[in-house]
């Protein structure tokens, strides 16, 4: 079968559906993150931390939306998410296996705006990315409390 490269639908057809399957990892590693942290955050040591967990717990809710919204704009159909990651059983472990992940989601969802044409994905997915890094930080800090 011959693929015109040359064909700007094409192309953009193409796009669209290697950006909808980055998207949909994307709500499933907030849908995770969703779980994993209502655990984290009745694990937390004190109130001031588990307030904090929450208010990150919060951030992700709002991702998963934005990006579930993105998804049925881009495919015309929700995503099912699916849990991609286990909790990890205690607060430490909890806390390191967050840190990690807020990290590495960093880099992805910036690769997901740099690949993206439309702006409201970019911007989406950008600022989705500084909230990630801020997530880092504050895993960090309550690791090395």
């Amino acid at each position: 079968m011959y693929y015109s490269y040359y064909n700007p639908y094409e192309r953009q057809m193409n796009q669209n559906t290697l950006l909808a399957k980055e998207i949909a990892r994307a709500i499933d590693g907030e849908y995770s993150a969703i779980n994993c942290y209502e655990v984290l955050a009745k694990q937390a040591p004190n109130q001031t931390q588990r307030e904090q967990i929450l208010e990150i717990r919060k951030d992700e809710k709002r991702h998963f939306e934005e990006f579930s919204q993105i998804y049925l704009s881009l495919t015309g159909r929700q995503h099912k998410p699916k849990q991609i990651e286990q909790c990890p059983s205690s607060y430490e472990k909890g806390l390191n296996a967050a840190f990690k992940d807020e990290q590495e989601t960093v880099d992805f969802y910036l690769d997901i705006s740099d690949k993206a044409t439309n702006a409201y994905i970019k911007r989406t997915f950008r600022r989705a990315a500084a909230d990630e890094q801020n997530h880092a930080v504050w895993f960090l800090y309550f690791l090395k409390k």
